[in-house]
């Protein structure tokens, strides 16, 4: 080896050039690799990177099953509007049909009733007297409904502005909702005034004032319910189609008022109960407008085509705004559309439990305080319109109105029988048959009922027997604290959709949701008590 600093050797000055060139050249060479790194890689990582949906399988089936949850909830919400308006028309048509004649059957009992002499307390008996309470309010109210002149306040409606017309119709919706909540509550309070036992002790005001007070409230009802009709009647009959366009958007605005807030099942039942009941009042409010602009035109058959876009235009946003309603609503708080079902079996059972001999309700009262459908105020108005643009006169008339009137008989019989058997198959599909038959213990004032002790519970909370037979109660009784939880709960029903990652134990939500005094069975939300939707 050569000596250091010898010939072959270069000296420290060349050595530490050399080093500077190479470490010169080592950074441009960096720095060309890094400028590849930041632009070529990225855009073909960009290109070429890929994912795995099934490494996050349940988020994904959970977001496919709302799909199908929102496709299926048209068809489920229609099968229980179409339920709900045909119970809503049983109600509707025995006002015209049955209760004159049982009205007529209690006046002939009360007349001859001397003739069989007082073998029972009572001269009548408590539904006949709820009958004859009904028909003397109706008939007192059809003429006093006389004294009210419907050209008036259709020239006086006409006469103002649309954006008047348009609060009147948003300030109208309101008082009907607050009408139809507390007129049921007149009603009840009048009948068990009327029949209540005469040993107890008095607790109210008298009859004759329930009485009159009920008068008032059906009166201004059917007042309120003429104004709406007139009010739409306007609309049908302006020019340019401004005012129905805006009072068909108003229909729109309901969804911002519903969606977006927190609903549970018994919310959600509540809701569905005034969908049905406001869609059925809008059909008859329709039939109202349609027989007025033909009785101005003479009964020309051509004018009702004129007509006929503008309500299918109605019906059709009222439907439109309803699936889109409950569309999302189930979807935001993680509800199935299995619950229609549910809601439809909680109707049916109204109905059947109402057919039995230990009812303790008419069943269009049972419905009335179920969807706040008041069936007495619309048929006062509906008789007033009717009589005002159909003149009878001649025998043939007459006799065409007898025929028309085995007619509506017919259907309402009909309807009845149909209804029945449809709930019937419901009942019997939601298992709640063993409700209408097994007796309830009733208790004594003061005395609580004993509760019978089961060996064996089941998972959703029925009391069993050794041989694992559910026994359940009867049908909905005055003492709530006795309903056990109907339909099978589900966690739907309790929570709300969550973002991903958060996860809640399932089991004490669940038993901080059983102390709340809120919760209420399906079965026991028995009147449309809310103005809006009134979330607990």
């Amino acid at each position: 080896r050569p000596a250091p600093g010898g010939a072959g050797q270069p000296s420290p000055q060349q050595r530490t050039e050399t080093l500077g060139f190479y470490e010169s050249d080592r950074g441009r060479r960096k720095k060309r690799s890094l400028s590849d790194l930041s632009l070529l890689r990225f855009i073909s990582a960009e290109l070429t990177r890929g994912y795995f949906l099934e490494h996050n399988e349940a988020k994904y089936t959970e977001r496919r099953e709302r799909v199908y949850t929102c496709m299926r909830i048209p068809r489920e919400l229609e099968k229980l509007m179409f339920f709900g308006i045909f119970l809503c028309l049983d109600a509707f048509l025995y006002v015209f049909t049955l209760l004159p004649l049982r009205v007529f059957l209690a006046m002939f009992r009360f007349i001859t009733l001397p003739c069989y002499g007082l073998r029972d307390r009572r001269l009548l008996q408590p539904a006949q007297v709820c009958d004859i309470l009904k028909g003397v309010i109706l008939v007192i109210c059809y003429f006093m409904m006389h004294y009210v002149d419907y050209s008036m306040m259709y020239h006086l409606i006409r006469g103002q502005s649309v954006i008047k017309l348009y609060i009147i119709y948003n300030m109208l919706e309101v008082a009907d909702r607050l009408f139809s909540s507390f007129g049921q509550d007149i009603l009840d309070a009048l009948y068990w005034t009327a029949t209540e036992p005469k040993e107890r002790k008095r607790a109210h005001i008298g009859v004759i004032p329930h009485f009159f007070m009920a008068v008032l409230y059906v009166f201004l009802h059917a007042i309120l319910i003429m104004v709406q009709a007139t009010t739409l009647n306007v609309a049908f009959n302006s020019h340019n189609k401004s005012l129905l366009t805006i009072m068909m958007s108003n229909n729109f605005v309901e969804i911002k008022g519903s969606v977006f807030k927190k609903f549970e099942k018994n919310n959600l039942f509540q809701m569905s109960n005034s969908d049905i009941k406001e869609r059925f009042t809008n059909y008859v409010l329709l039939l109202i407008v349609c027989l007025r602009n033909m009785e101005q035109f003479s009964w020309n058959p051509d004018h009702l085509w004129v007509l006929f876009p503008d309500v299918c235009m109605v019906v059709a946003s009222e439907i439109a705004v309803d699936i889109v309603k409950h569309a999302f609503i189930t979807k935001f708080n993680d509800i199935t559309a299995d619950v229609y079902s549910e809601y439809r079996a909680s109707l049916a059972f109204d109905l059947v439990s109402s057919r039995q001999k230990n009812a303790y309700t008419d069943y269009s009262d049972s419905v009335s305080r179920r969807m706040g459908f008041i069936p007495l105020p619309l048929a006062v108005l509906l008789m007033r319109v009717v009589t005002s643009s159909i003149k009878v006169q001649g025998v043939l008339a007459y006799t065409c109105v007898v025929l028309f009137y085995c007619g509506l008989i017919s259907l309402k019989v009909l309807n009845s029988i149909v209804l029945l058997g449809k709930s019937c198959q419901y009942v019997k599909e939601a298992k709640m048959e063993e409700k209408l038959f097994n007796p309830v213990p009733t208790a004594t004032p003061g005395k609580p009922v004993n509760k019978p002790q089961s060996k064996f519970k089941s998972t959703q909370g029925i009391s069993t027997d050794e041989n694992g037979s559910t026994s359940v109660t009867n049908q909905p009784v005055h003492q709530k604290e006795n309903l056990p939880s109907l339909l099978v709960t589900s966690n739907s029903d309790q929570f709300l959709t969550t973002p991903d990652g958060e996860e809640k134990d399932i089991s004490q939500d669940s038993s901080e949701l059983k102390h709340r005094s809120s919760k209420k069975d399906l079965l026991e939300i028995d009147r449309f008590t809310i103005c809006g939707n009134r979330i607990d």
